[in-house]
């Protein structure tokens, strides 16, 4: 297959001005390459496009593909990763990963709890603050968390998240809706353990890869997954093995909600437990990050023996199976 490949490269955009934190979904250059390099071994002829504007130059040009393995998160808006597969189904091209539903309402992480909620799948109580209007609204009981609605990598989310007052709410929230120009969410802290659950597949050929648990060392930001933690992962986090009884019920839990909402070829589940350690859905990740030794899904698949090249073809395989389908 002719394959393009679609993605934010972090580099170009810190070139232009933007910021380390701005930037921090964005793939680095050796994540790009060892995409492309598994491509290429599966026997792919691969293209590097870019990023959405030059997807748009391209097509404008009359460049099209057999599939186009999309890795662009996007710059600006609620809809960011739903520009590209739009794009796309606009033209009638097949590419990997969710559609423009599942990336705008997964990226809303309101959205995606209300939409688990009707599922009767658990989740933290919670409410969106889209204006300092809003607080005084808030009545859920403390400790509570927040963080902007719509951010990955720990993007927003620190020392100053867990919320233990009325007094702390107010600062914090105007703080985010300053920062990231979005709304905040406001949940009440799960205080129990947290795992990501590894998802490969669509609708009945989805399948969990496995669970890990998130464990924070030592010299880490104290009770988040934060900024800080992801971007320096390796040495302030462990990615420790989830096995028996609780890997069973984050798996089940995490198939399920994938499945309803349509979520495509690969990603991830985030879940927390409660106090009653009951697991929680945090969100859902449709569009998650490659980089082979970084990203969750790839050592998520690293530590039940799965190799990187195995992640890449099983997701060509899924999104190629879906194009046969359509054609």
């Amino acid at each position: 297959m002719r394959v393009g490949l679609v993605f934010d490269l972090r580099s170009e955009y810190l070139a232009e001005g933007f910021g380390e934190e701005e930037t921090a979904e964005f793939d680095r250059e050796d994540t790009i390459e060892h995409v492309e390099s598994q491509l290429r071994a599966l026997g792919h002829q691969v293209e590097r496009v870019g990023h959405l504007r030059a997807l748009v130059s391209a097509l404008a040009q009359g460049e099209r593909w057999d599939l186009v393995f999309n890795l662009a998160e996007g710059m600006y808006g609620l809809g960011r990763e739903a520009q590209v597969p739009a794009l796309l189904d606009a033209f009638r091209i097949p590419y990997t990963f969710s559609d423009p539903l599942v990336c705008a309402l997964t990226l809303h992480k309101g959205m995606t709890k209300h939409v688990a909620r009707s599922l009767g799948i658990p989740t933290a109580d919670f409410c969106v603050v889209e204006s300092p209007d809003d607080l005084g609204a808030v009545r859920l009981p403390y400790p509570l968390f927040v963080k902007p609605v719509a951010e990955g990598t720990g993007k927003g989310i620190g020392p100053r998240s867990i919320i233990a007052s009325a007094e702390a709410l107010e600062p914090a929230c105007l703080d985010l809706l300053e920062r990231y120009d979005q709304p905040v969410l406001v949940e009440t802290y799960l205080p129990g353990r947290e795992y990501t659950v590894g998802i490969v597949g669509t609708g009945a050929g989805a399948s969990a890869v496995g669970t890990v648990e998130i464990v924070l060392r030592e010299e880490s930001q104290a009770s988040a997954y934060s900024y800080v933690n992801k971007e320096r992962c390796e040495e302030l986090v462990l990615y420790e093995l989830a096995k028996g009884e609780i890997a069973s019920r984050c798996e089940a839990l995490a198939l399920r909600l994938w499945r309803h909402l349509g979520c495509r070829d690969a990603g991830r589940v985030d879940l927390r437990l409660d106090a009653a350690g009951v697991p929680n859905l945090l969100e859902v990740n449709p569009l998650a990050g490659l980089h082979p030794d970084h990203s969750d899904l790839p050592i998520i698949c690293k530590r039940v023996g799965l190799t990187y090249g195995w992640l890449i073809e099983r997701i060509v395989a899924s999104a190629s199976a879906r194009a046969q389908s359509r054609s």
